[in-house]
């Protein structure tokens, strides 16, 4: 199966589900594939539920900054470039479609679970993210190869 040489993969506010994949992508791919993530909007900071789950596993993202199609666009980053996006969000999915509608970009919907609002309490809460985690990597090894 032939890789990509550029992905985006987006979601609701690129806090979570999105940054994930695009650590773990790098992760599994290195400097092969060019991999960002963007959401629909850009309202929250990465969440640290994230970050703890990420690095079990050896993914750094605390330095990830959020950000939004639009100020993608802003910073000069071609959305249209892209091979490949992967949205893992409705929301998500309905603006990559428009992105993709005038530059012929492919574009897969992942159902991926959010995990914020799930769980009471530390443990449970982490538990929830890294079934998110978990599935975005399940995703990532079928689509891609690689491993973690």
């Amino acid at each position: 199966m032939s890789l990509p040489q550029s992905v985006l993969f987006c979601c609701d506010h690129n806090a979570v589900r999105s940054p994930m994949a695009e650590g773990l992508m790098k992760k599994m791919h290195g400097h092969d594939i060019y991999v960002q993530s963007a959401g629909v909007k850009n309202d929250l900071e990465i969440d640290g539920f994230t970050i703890s789950v990420c690095e079990e596993i050896g993914v750094e993202l605390s330095r990830h900054r959020t950000r939004s199609f639009d100020e993608m666009r802003e910073w000069g980053d071609d959305l249209e470039g892209f091979d490949l996006i992967v949205a893992l969000s409705p929301a998500s999915q309905r603006m990559a479609q428009e992105l993709a509608r005038h530059a012929h970009i492919e574009v897969e919907y992942w159902p991926i679970m959010d995990p914020t609002g799930l769980g009471e309490g530390r443990e449970a809460k982490l538990a929830s993210y890294r079934q998110t985690r978990d599935q975005i990597m399940d995703r990532l090894q079928g689509r891609f190869g690689g491993a973690v």
